[in-house]
């Protein structure tokens, strides 16, 4: 339940292997088609699912300069939804996210590392719950072309792990329910 998984958004970038030079891309989520989801466990017996509905960011990328790839992602902490109305007002208060006091949760990249075969590592600084701090995120890339409205479009996705008490989210829910599984996908299109 724990949002964290928002800024992370964050994520977004890859290694290209497709054409296009240089490019700024805006995350594609008026048409839906980019998510930040995230998962923890529920008292080490079930998995519990949920998302952010609402965020915006863009990124930069090169697939000749890879590694000069930037992203930068704002979520809204109050848009959390997991499927259930009470657990969310709960979620949303002081006991996780602070919405009040911290309604967006931020990713800005500073360092693209690329792989092989289309993966790379994203590192950056994810603000949450009034915290920042330096993660990864493994990324790999989708694809990249034309779409069918003469645009071009580019996309990624991204999985890390958030230690809750490191953005001092400490509501205790047992040592099974410690970490928070986020997986982003980012569809952009280039501007």
């Amino acid at each position: 339940m724990k949002k964290l998984a928002m800024a992370v958004c964050g994520l977004a970038l890859g290694v290209a292997t497709v054409s296009a030079q240089a490019a700024d891309y805006v995350i594609d989520t008026k048409g839906a088609h980019a998510s930040v989801q995230f998962k923890i466990k529920h008292l080490g017996y079930s998995w519990l699912l949920g998302r952010f509905n609402t965020f915006e960011g863009s990124f930069i990328y090169d697939e000749k300069a890879p590694e000069k790839a930037s992203v930068a992602v704002s979520i809204d902490t109050a848009s959390i939804d997991s499927n259930h109305a009470e657990r969310d007002k709960h979620l949303r208060g002081s006991d996780f996210l602070n919405v009040d006091k911290f309604p967006k949760a931020t990713f800005k990249s500073s360092e693209f590392e690329p792989k092989e075969d289309g993966k790379a590592v994203l590192k950056g600084t994810l603000t949450l719950h009034g915290v920042s701090k330096e993660i990864s995120i493994d990324v790999v890339e989708i694809g990249a072309g034309k779409d069918p409205w003469g645009g071009y479009r580019r996309g990624f996705s991204g999985e890390t792990a958030l230690r809750l008490k490191d953005f001092n989210i400490d509501y205790n829910l047992g040592p099974a329910s410690e970490v928070v599984y986020l997986e982003l996908n980012v569809e952009g299109i280039r501007k």
